[in-house]
């Protein structure tokens, strides 16, 4: 299907048109285009937070999918010539040979040293097609999901270590979470995203979404948290309110107390609490503790 506007090639089911932003779904569907769709299924998601169900979609100048959805997820991104991705640096997994990589320093040197402060690396990567299509293929370095967002003229707060990549339009930038959040655990800052394109984010584990009524509070230990929308009030608290040696004794550290109306996701696994469970098997700095001890003979 192309564009009625500018005549540009869409995906099948697109909603809206990536070079001239014409909406898609503005116009009146006839009976011979019917959706490819089979009956009943959504292409997006509702909500603040619009996931690509079938996980692919269609962005300025370049198409998106993710593979091999689950614990080893891939995202795949094909540029038209010209194009351009950005992507944290060290997403990238492999790409066509006419791809040109260029890492710099995404808000000078201020920004990049609030990136580095803020548990990210300082520079950022974007990948661009010379000469005509390429690809690119980006995945997180844990085990883990990716989602990609369709965001239209949005903000959302994301953990440093959720964002894979984005549209180049995005505007990316690391914001101070105020002191608590650094005895959380979590760094003095966090991403603030915004505008409208492609957001890929990752988890550990898979990504679940919760929806909060007006008012409603909902606790969510801050090792879990991936993105929330970036209008919500939250509170860092310890997780027992009746001290901080019950909280220590429950297992739990601190915790993120959201208040609604907004939406967030959660990963379903804690990366650190995972390392935690790991680190009676490695071997200690001496060479003694745990881990396997092979005797190789002499």
């Amino acid at each position: 299907m192309n564009c009625p506007r500018c005549d540009m090639a869409l995906i099948d089911g697109a909603r809206f048109c990536g070079s001239c932003g014409f909406t898609m779904a503005a116009e009146t569907p006839s009976a011979a285009a019917a959706p490819q769709m089979p009956a009943g299924q959504q292409q997006v998601s509702g909500g603040a937070f619009r996931f690509d169900l079938d996980g692919r979609g269609q962005g300025r100048g370049y198409t998106w999918s993710i593979d091999h959805q689950g614990a080893f997820a891939l995202a795949i991104v094909t540029l038209g010539a010209e194009q351009s991705i950005s992507a944290e640096a060290g997403a990238m997994v492999s790409m066509s040979s006419n791809i040109d990589l260029q890492s710099e320093m995404k808000g000078g040197v201020f920004g990049a040293l609030k990136r580095a402060v803020g548990g990210e690396s300082a520079f950022v990567s974007t990948f661009t097609a010379k000469g005509g299509p390429g690809e690119v293929t980006l995945a997180p370095g844990a085990p883990g999901d990716v989602a990609g967002i369709e965001m239209q003229n949005q903000t959302f707060c994301v953990q440093s270590s959720s964002y894979l990549a984005g549209d180049t339009s995005l505007v990316v930038d690391t914001k101070f979470g105020g002191a608590k959040s650094f005895f959380g655990g979590e760094g003095l800052f966090v991403l603030q995203v915004s505008g409208t394109g492609l957001l890929l984010v990752s988890s550990f584990g898979a990504i679940h979404k919760k929806t909060l009524r007006p008012g409603e509070q909902y606790v969510v230990d801050t090792g879990h948290l991936v993105a929330w929308e970036g209008q919500m009030q939250y509170n860092l608290r310890k997780a027992a309110k009746s001290g901080y040696f019950r909280s220590f004794l429950s297992g739990e550290g601190m915790v993120a107390e959201f208040n609604g109306p907004g939406e967030l996701l959660i990963q379903t696994r804690n990366l650190a609490a995972f390392a935690g469970l790991l680190k009676p098997f490695f071997p200690t700095q001496g060479g003694g503790g745990g881990g396997f001890n092979f005797n190789l003979g002499s």
